[in-house]
């Protein structure tokens, strides 16, 4: 399956998503038909690349303690805007549809900063609306998590009723929808009941990604390769472990700015020996693995099937990994069930700007922890 997918469209209307996740490997772009909640049909979709030197800028200050940091961000939020119009603009070109006939635009926005847990909750999404809307001629729905918070919940994650609509199992399997971006986060839908249950789990891709960037000059484990010339150092794991945050009970949600570099270099700087970079990176693996098993493993009914999308997915060292702490689950990819891993999180977004336009609740308190359900985003008309 390659990161280019085009399939016939017979249904509309029809809604553009956005989504630059944590691991900032790319703005993935998709064009879905939606005639319904349940009705949902991914049409085209594309991967665009986030330019070098704005990558750099967005991880430098969602780790925080910038030099300017209001005018980095106001900067920022104006060059995202740019970028996401530009890769509706080139998705519109790839396929055969016209910005006229697209209903609206979901644009998750690029995540700067989560703090959900603060005296005054907040969280911070930059790529301007305003520009997306005026450069492409679309209606333009951000701004997701917010309302949410509003409600008293995390705001995040917001996926979960979305793979409620698309991955509920009929045969009343007991499914966890995991998502590996740079945090991972997991979806919990009980084969026999409604009740969804969903949080993030910890660390993804992004403790491993910021590693080997400063020690192996590369964006990122292909494969796991890195990972597998080190050993896990034990004394080392079960310090990071050690975190409130994986004992914390949900619902929950984090972001890059809590698991940064500088969360490993202050956890390094406990140890009194040194420790190879291959071991470090065998090391993240295995939390990454182990904060997800332990949050499977607990919930109840007992999980039978743990489907995967996200970057995570292309790790094979991970997924092997996943698979033997989890020998009685089946461990496999969305692709298996219906959608490629590489666009469910930007489709999510494009089913959320269909449940705002339609005046549709799109969050789960169950989830989120908010009071009630809120019609999430808000609308800048093209």
């Amino acid at each position: 399956m390659t990161r280019s997918e085009s399939l016939p469209h017979t249904m509309k209307p029809y809604f553009i998503g956005l989504m630059s996740g944590t691991s900032l490997d790319g703005v993935d772009t998709v064009i879905c038909a939606i005639e319904s909640p349940n009705q949902f049909s991914l049409l085209h979709s594309e991967t665009f690349p986030i330019p070098k030197q704005l990558k750099k800028d967005l991880l430098a200050l969602s780790q925080g303690r910038q030099e300017n940091e209001l005018e980095r961000y106001a900067q920022l939020d104006v060059q995202m805007g740019h970028l996401f119009a530009d890769c509706c603009l080139r998705l519109l070109e790839k396929s055969d549809l016209q910005a006229e006939q697209i209903c609206a635009i979901g644009s998750h926005g690029q995540t700067l900063r989560h703090y959900p847990d603060n005296q005054y909750p907040t969280t911070l999404q930059i790529g301007d609306p305003n520009i997306i809307a005026q450069q492409t001629g679309i209606t333009t729905i951000a701004d997701f998590r917010r309302k949410d918070m509003a409600a008293g919940g995390q705001g995040a994650p917001l996926v979960p009723p979305f793979h409620q609509a698309i991955f509920k199992a009929v045969d009343n399997s007991n499914r966890v929808i995991l998502n590996i971006g740079g945090i991972s986060n997991i979806t919990f839908l009980p084969g026999a009941s409604d009740k969804v249950v969903g949080y993030d789990t910890g660390p993804g891709n992004g403790l491993m990604d910021d590693w080997c960037i400063r020690h192996f000059n590369c964006a990122y484990d292909q494969s796991g390769k890195l990972a597998a010339q080190g050993k896990v150092d034990k004394k080392l794991l079960s310090l990071l472990l050690s975190d409130p945050f994986f004992s914390q009970r949900a619902p929950k949600s984090t972001g890059r700015e809590y698991f940064s570099y500088q969360w490993i270099e202050a956890h390094l700087k406990q140890q009194q020996y040194d420790i190879s970079h291959f071991d470090v990176m065998a090391t993240l693996l295995e939390l990454t693995c182990l904060s997800i098993s332990n949050e499977v493993s607990s919930l109840r009914p007992i999980v039978s099937e743990l489907l995967v999308c996200g970057g995570g997915v292309k790790n094979t060292l991970l997924m092997r990994r996943l698979q033997k702490l989890m020998p009685k689950v089946i461990v496999t990819s969305t692709e298996n069930y219906g959608l490629h891993p590489d666009w469910v999180e930007a489709s999510a977004f494009a089913w959320l700007a269909y449940q705002t336009i339609n005046g549709l609740s799109a969050n789960l308190p169950t989830v989120t922890g908010a009071r009630n359900k809120v019609i999430l985003g808000a609308i800048w008309q093209a």
